[in-house]
């Protein structure tokens, strides 16, 4: 960045000024690496000194990104007044549609694993989002409903900014199948990252690829655009803290997704007892979905939950893939403030009991029977395993190797000896 508006070459003698003596190989294959992509370049001067200078295209087109000048618009373009109609809208709508947005994709993952009945409550996720949740392995359907992973839990831990940031990712990684450009993708999340908010941008200069991309972040509250066939979109402060450190929303994330009138001046709102007894300060509907995913809950009053942690509900969400210590970290890091003056927050007993219910749900369970491999072909293999499905001895198979188990074995030698009579005669 310091050479990029130097009117001339850059003295090696003062480039090498910026490294520590025992860091010479690491600047050496730093300058071999920019060399070999046409970023920097060396030449001697009049006097025989080393001397080096960005490439003239490169020094270019960057000034160009850093400035939003040249034809590329970096920046984005704003939307002419007769494009925008007029009117902008408010930061506020913007917060609120993208809060919303948000909120209905989490509630979503937690929403059928918490026994939520679809409908119930208005949950405006989109198809395109629900395929980029199931191909992140972070739900999975199971007899028609939605059910969270291990990994889907732990996402909806994470602050706001991590989260779409990771489902960016996985969007990244279906570009592919959704037959998009990975470079218009790329460039058009980083162009989202130096936007403005309560800024509206004009269409014009998109791509098909850009173009299709606003619906579905427009899906995820990521921007905001009033119809397929609006000119204008505006990027919601989901889209303008990507490329920064400060919070997405402040109140889209877990601790603080509850109405602004009714929350602590601390995140923590949870308070447990030593007899598996919890007390939840609040009326989200997320943070009551959560807990009720490792929690039998009882009494719901207009700011207060109440419930207990019973070997049954803990069975329930380690069968879901939560784990233990995911619960003992969700309840440590949501422990009301009366809780954190103590160390550890949670009772000892409260997360010691935690871990042996789920151990008790890992428990493995023998079972007597034979194991059935070395088949000769695919083709016995699959009919000696449709035999035994039908008889309903079959306890369990792995196709790759070829084997089974089986309860019983009697009537499955007697259709092998039948078999091998037959092929005799």
């Amino acid at each position: 960045m310091a050479m990029l508006y130097m009117p001339s070459s850059f003295p090696a003698a003062s480039l090498e000024a910026w490294f520590k003596p025992s860091a010479r190989s690491e600047r050496e294959q730093a300058l071999s690496i920019l060399d070999r992509l046409h970023i920097l370049a060396s030449k001697r001067e009049d006097d025989r000194s080393l001397s080096y200078s960005l490439i003239p295209g490169f020094q270019r087109s960057l000034r160009h990104a850093i400035e939003g000048s040249g034809t590329h618009r970096t920046f984005g373009v704003p939307a002419s007044e007769a494009e925008s109609g007029g009117k902008r809208l408010s930061i506020e709508f913007l917060d609120q549609h993208a809060r919303e947005q948000w909120e209905s994709i989490l509630f979503f993952m937690v929403s059928g694993a918490a026994g939520f009945q679809p409908g119930s409550v208005r949950m405006d996720v989109g198809p395109g989002t629900k395929k980029l949740l199931h191909a992140g392995d972070l739900v999975r359907t199971v007899h028609g409903t939605p059910r969270i992973t291990k990994d889907g839990f732990s996402f909806v831990l994470q602050e706001t900014n991590a989260q779409v940031w990771n489902l960016l990712i996985i969007y990244l990684k279906m570009v592919n199948e959704l037959g998009m450009s990975e470079t218009e993708v790329l460039s058009f999340l980083f162009m989202l990252g130096s936007l403005e908010l309560g800024q509206d941008y004009s269409t014009s200069t998109l791509s098909d690829t850009q173009l299709s991309m606003l619906d579905d972040l427009s899906a995820m509250g990521i921007v905001y655009r009033a119809s397929k066939e609006s000119r204008t979109f505006y990027p919601t402060r989901l889209a303008t803290t990507l490329t920064s450190e400060s919070g997405a929303l402040p109140g889209s994330d877990i601790a603080s997704s509850q109405k602004p009138e009714s929350k602590a001046q601390n995140k923590g709102f949870i308070i447990i007892e030593t007899n598996y007894r919890l007390y939840a300060y609040t009326n989200s509907l997320i943070q009551i979905a959560i807990l009720s995913l490792f929690t039998k809950l009882q009494h719901r009053f207009p700011n207060l939950v109440s419930g207990k942690l019973t070997k049954e509900s803990v069975h329930r969400a380690v069968q879901a893939g939560i784990t233990s210590a995911q619960i003992i970290s969700f309840l440590t890091t949501y422990a009301h403030p009366q809780m954190q003056k103590s160390n550890p927050p949670l009772p000892p007993t409260v997360m010691d009991q935690i871990r042996l219910w789920e151990y008790e749900g890992e428990r493995v369970e023998v079972t007597h029977g034979y194991l059935m491999r070395e088949f000769g072909s695919e083709a016995e293999y699959r009919d000696v395993l449709g035999y035994a499905k039908d008889l309903g001895v079959l306890i369990w198979q792995n196709d790759e190797k070829r084997c089974f188990f089986l309860n019983d074995v009697a009537q499955i030698h007697s259709y092998l000896v039948k078999k091998k009579d037959a092929k005799r005669r």
